[in-house]
């Protein structure tokens, strides 16, 4: 079985027929709610769509779920039906024992094998199909059994915690500076550095760890979010993030100025060559992208043309692909719309931001010495900037409203008295509230980055190990008149 993808932008380029044009066939899959990234799994004899799994892909579509997840859920289906094929099975004809042998392969067999949070993903997609498939009469039954309470049993039993991975001062500056920007760990400039664009890279860091953007927020920021923009005061910025959040969910973002001033560094020194070097490739693409002619930055809105149409967006209901496209007239001709660029001229995507912090990542643990702060031993990520900005957040917002008290008991009997504005000043709901989690229970994961230990201990187990004002000699001199008296 193959897999393909719903990909509207291409019918114009590729749609080679005299039955039917690439509009009507454009027409056809908006009014019909076909949503781009779409899976249609073909039958590789036919290469015709296998109708019942394609109507499942119709399913996730009226989902309203975003490209990328759609592909995900496509993927799983096709990984799952090549399993099964060398099973002299299928989707449809599979058994639990068939599913369960999945699972192993999966989670324990095969070359690199994916953990419990990959797999839980996974055979909840599996469970959604399948549940789908008795819904709609294709099955009469599933092929898993239910398990308690309805619970999935393919799932993994032991719920798995957040990864929670943060830095420390050092280590941060060590990865910015050193990893990106060219330095060695003496702070030297490293002539032998032949990194690209090291500002645009420092400057994403600076604003992933300033505000606790995801990376799919921040490295899609448009110019007049962040404030770089003609007529504009500069400083700290604020704006609204909604379509590229996590589930859609809306929450203002707020970024300092050190992180702007970031920004705006790389957009003085190294930006203006890109563009001026992309904008004739950007002028031949002209009529695939979004021309924007008027930006709205009190309205928060821009409007131009896409497809020939005078179009009119919020900017904050802006998805990352349309993002991608957007441009607008510069100074050198074409240039995109969003504050981060790459050679090509319009925003770096994934598999591009990912390969800048590989490349940072082999040059710091090349040039790491004595000297240099200790490295996780585990490959950074994007991510664990912004565990670093709740953890640093929560903490020092715990400290505020610990205040100067004496001792540890008076700082607790402090927090008794925001009971009633908790919802406000809580801490950890600030926190909760900035990452834009959907439930503080997400947050609570972060407390345990928090504790004081050595206090808790001391105050829980006063005088319960030891003895009270004893060394080691004495607990040593002790131990040895015991044993001689045992003797006798």
């Amino acid at each position: 079985m193959d897999l393909a993808f719903v990909q509207s932008g291409l019918l114009e380029r590729f749609l080679d027929s005299d039955v039917i044009s690439a509009a009507e066939v454009d027409a056809m899959l908006k009014r019909r709610g076909v949503l781009d990234g779409t899976p249609v799994l073909l039958d590789e004899e036919t290469m015709m769509p296998v109708p019942t799994l394609c109507e499942y892909g119709r399913y996730l579509s009226t989902a309203l779920l975003d490209e990328t997840t759609l592909k995900d859920y496509g993927r799983v289906i096709s990984r799952l039906n090549n399993y099964l094929v060398k099973l002299e099975s299928d989707v449809l004809s599979a058994v639990e024992t068939d599913l369960v042998s999945y699972r192993s392969h999966r989670t324990q067999w095969q070359e690199k094998p994916i953990g419990g949070s990959a797999w839980g993903k996974e055979s909840f997609v599996l469970d959604d199909l399948y549940g789908f498939l008795v819904d709609r009469g294709f099955l009469s039954h599933r092929p898993a059994r239910v398990a308690a309470r309805g619970r999935n049993a393919l799932a993994p039993r032991v719920r798995s915690s957040m990864d929670i991975r943060h830095l420390t001062f050092d280590q941060y500056r060590y990865f910015r500076d050193v990893g990106f920007g060219g330095q060695l760990p003496d702070a030297q400039v490293d002539l032998h550095f032949r990194g690209w664009s090291p500002l645009r890279n420092r400057a994403g860091s600076d604003m992933a760890l300033g505000s606790g953007m995801r990376w799919r927020e921040w490295s899609t920021v448009l110019m007049p979010e962040i404030g770089l923009w003609p007529g504009m005061a500069g400083g700290a910025a604020e704006f609204t993030v909604q379509a590229c959040a996590k589930y859609g969910k809306a929450r203002p973002i707020y970024v300092p100025e050190d992180a702007v001033g970031s920004a705006d560094l790389f957009c003085l020194l190294e930006r203006p060559d890109i563009v001026r070097r992309a904008a004739r490739t950007l002028e031949r693409k002209a009529r695939d992208l979004f021309v924007v002619g008027k930006v709205d930055v009190a309205g928060g809105r821009v409007r131009g043309v896409q497809d020939g149409v005078v179009r009119e967006y919020q900017m904050s209901a802006m998805p990352a692909k349309l993002r991608r496209i957007a441009v607008h007239e510069g100074e050198f001709g074409l240039e995109a719309l969003s504050l981060f660029v790459c050679r090509g001229g319009l925003m770096p995507g994934a598999d591009a931001w990912k390969g800048y912090r590989h490349r940072a990542w082999v040059r710091m643990n090349a040039l790491a010495d004595e000297t240099t702060p200790l490295l996780p031993v585990r490959r950074w990520r994007w991510h664990d900037l912004r565990h670093t900005y709740a953890l640093r957040l929560l903490t020092y917002l715990e400290n505020v409203m610990d205040g100067e008290e004496p001792n540890l008991q008076a700082r607790r009997r402090r927090h008794r008295s925001y009971l009633t504005g908790h919802i406000r000043h809580n801490p950890l709901l600030i926190v909760s509230r900035r990452l834009g989690h959907a439930s503080p229970e997400t947050t609570y994961q972060y407390l345990q980055y928090t504790d004081d230990l050595i206090n808790e201990f001391e105050g829980a187990f006063a005088c319960w190990v030891g003895d009270d004002e004893a060394t080691y000699a004495e607990i040593a001199t002790h131990a040895l008149t015991a044993a001689d008296e045992g003797r006798r």
